[in-house]
């Protein structure tokens, strides 16, 4: 589309996953977005593993797309091969993997953003915020044009200072073959906001037709294969290619040790902290010493290309120490590399900087989202890109924020985690990090947030109507169970003789009229009320733990309360509190050091000086 006109509702700037699914929402709210890139050839480029979803990354795919985000769709339309993880670990931590073609990806994205209504995309770098009276008023581009906003979300990524770094060698880069945002970081560091570094890295890639396959592990797609999407055809998706796995050895890690003096993480170059959970080999190397090995996983990155990612690999030592340990590695001997690895090093600014809503606290009407926030994945980025697009909207309708709450969603724990602890290292997301997990299962998400998406606008009245008649089955089959059970079979019974309930769903009367075609369908059914008869006293306790917490969460902190005044709080205390400023008693109960006790002074002297 078109567009000369240099004024707009919400501006986004950078075209990743967090800034894409920023601009769609905006845009589908109809409100008139720009979306602002360096490059158009690299909109929703995936620069590491091409891969969407894992060990609570699935959920949040999920969570994104019962909202009516765009990554789950687009990951179907890109599947190479999908996995479902942790089937034998029980409904709490189950989550669906799809290697991606990231070709087809960028392909896709592109072209839903260029067919969105009210989008209009742009190349060009932006450098500064326009600002006045500490508002958001537009953006200044490095061509010394001035476009103007009612709200801007900023989605960088890693360009902000980026920086390689490959052995004794570093330049200025966003990624490989990209040009960094320089300007932009500093200007916002002018304008009062507390930079840091964030480290993460990247493995070779390497021909396909030079590696000997001859006795490698495989790791195969499902059989069954689950969309990310309601939207998506289940029929249309299959494996189209697999994984093959190998493995370091005691080789490679003597190469490697040997020459870590030439590594820009050991030898002080790097200054920003790594990836906890995701370390490079040197990291491998030196942290295990006593693993004799170490797994690495052989992925196809695009049916139209010959490339394989190395996963499990990356590194930023000298090129030629990188294909020195690659040949040691059991069919690599001789593996052509077309991409070294490397790490690079960027900008991010503290998410305690930002409300709930990810609007900063410094500048109205100014939205972070995505790694800019400390955190890796495209998962989580897209997450945040959504709720700022959202947010960004109901600042300009004068409407209330949309917050989901920890127990709504990963993306309600993902957020909360950010703007209430902060980050010490790049943050990814793990079902370990929710407390209430076995609420925010894979089989409930849309239980859990399809109102909201359709509450929103950005999930169609159809849709949503088709999903009713499923809940509404869902509902009477609990229902109907809860009266066998009180005639006297228990749950309890019912597993010890080994009767199926999918049995007894077969034959309930209730399915008679209930659609079985489309997403939401009887296999779902089944599953869902076996999770939940299965998992019956946790997730009543889990229940009750979340009222406890919602008596907490429901005792506002006024935002000019002086915590000078409360007296037994620790300096310290104090100063954290002031910083992150919680909205709720049981937003403060999260953050970093403060304790049950303070949250009782705190609670006295809101009781004694506000009610």
């Amino acid at each position: 589309m078109i567009e000369n006109n240099n004024t707009f509702d919400i501006i986004v700037i950078g075209a990743g996953h967090a800034g894409c699914e920023a601009a769609l929402a905006s845009a589908r709210l109809n409100k008139k977005t720009a979306l602002f890139t360096l490059n158009l050839d690299t909109i929703a480029n995936m620069p590491c593993n091409p891969s969407i979803g894992g060990i609570s990354k699935g959920q949040i795919v999920r969570e994104i797309d019962a909202l009516g985000g765009e990554i789950g769709r687009n990951t179907d339309k890109a599947l190479i091969s999908f996995n479902m993880i942790n089937i034998s670990k029980g409904a709490a931590v189950i989550s669906p993997r799809a290697q991606c073609d990231k070709i087809v990806y960028h392909i896709e994205m592109k072209k839903t953003l260029e067919n969105q209504e009210n989008l209009y995309i742009k190349q060009d770098e932006i450098i500064d915020i326009l600002t006045e009276n500490d508002v958001a008023l537009g953006v200044l581009s490095k061509t010394n044009i001035k476009y103007f906003a009612k709200a801007i979300i900023l989605t960088s990524g890693t360009f902000l200072n980026g920086k390689i770094f490959i052995g004794k060698t570093s330049f200025p880069a966003g990624r490989m073959g990209e040009f960094p945002s320089i300007e932009l970081s500093d200007n916002l560091e002018k304008k009062g906001f507390i930079r840091t570094r964030l480290k993460t890295g990247t493995p070779f890639r390497i021909l396909k037709n030079s590696i000997n396959f001859t006795d490698l592990g495989k790791y195969e797609g499902d059989e069954k294969i689950e969309p990310f999407s309601f939207k998506t055809d289940i029929n249309s998706l299959k494996n189209r290619d697999f994984c093959y796995i190998t493995y370091t050895n005691q080789n490679t890690h003597d190469i490697i040790k040997q020459n870590l003096k030439f590594s820009p993480l050991y030898s002080g170059k790097i200054k920003g902290i790594g990836p906890r959970y995701c370390p490079s080999i040197e990291d491998k190397v030196v942290k295990f010493p006593n693993m004799p090995r170490h797994q690495i996983f052989l992925e196809p990155i695009s049916l139209y290309s010959n490339e394989i990612y190395c996963n499990g690999i990356s590194s930023s030592l000298p090129e030629e120490v990188q294909v020195k340990f690659l040949h040691t590695i059991k069919g690599l001997e001789n593996a052509i590399v077309t991409r070294i690895g490397y790490a690079i090093e960027y900008d991010f600014f503290q998410p305690t900087q930002l409300k709930p809503n990810l609007e900063t606290k410094l500048i109205k009407n100014l939205f972070f989202a995505g790694q800019i926030n400390g955190t890796t994945g495209y998962e989580e980025a897209a997450a945040q890109g959504l709720i700022a697009g959202i947010n960004a909207c109901k600042k300009i309708d004068q409407k209330e924020d949309f917050i989901l709450k920890r127990y709504e969603a990963y993306i309600g724990v993902l957020i909360d985690d950010l703007v209430t602890k902060g980050v010490l290292d790049p943050y990814r997301m793990f079902t370990s990090r929710a407390e209430y997990r076995l609420m925010l299962r894979l089989d409930n998400v849309y239980n859990r947030l399809f109102k909201y998406g359709n509450d929103l606008g950005l999930i169609k009245n159809e849709d949503f109507i088709k999903f009713k008649k499923y809940e509404t089955a869902l509902e009477n089959i609990k229902i109907e169970l809860e009266n066998i059970k009180e005639k006297g079979l228990s749950e309890a019974q019912k597993i010890r003789q080994n009767i199926e309930y999918n049995d007894w769903i077969k034959k309930s009367k209730i399915l008679n009229n209930f659609d079985q075609n489309g997403y939401f369908n009887q296999d779902k059914l089944k599953k869902s009320i076996n999770i939940e008869i299965r998992y019956k006293g946790y997730i009543d306790r889990q229940i009750e733990d979340v009222k406890n917490m919602e008596k907490l969460e429901a005792k506002i902190i006024p935002q000019d309360l002086d915590y000078e005044k409360i007296v037994g709080l620790l300096t310290e205390t104090k100063k954290k509190l002031k910083d992150i400023r919680p909205k709720t008693l049981g937003q403060a109960s999260r953050i970093s050091g403060v304790n049950p006790t303070d949250i009782v002074l705190i609670n006295i002297f809101l009781k004694k000086n506000y009610n």
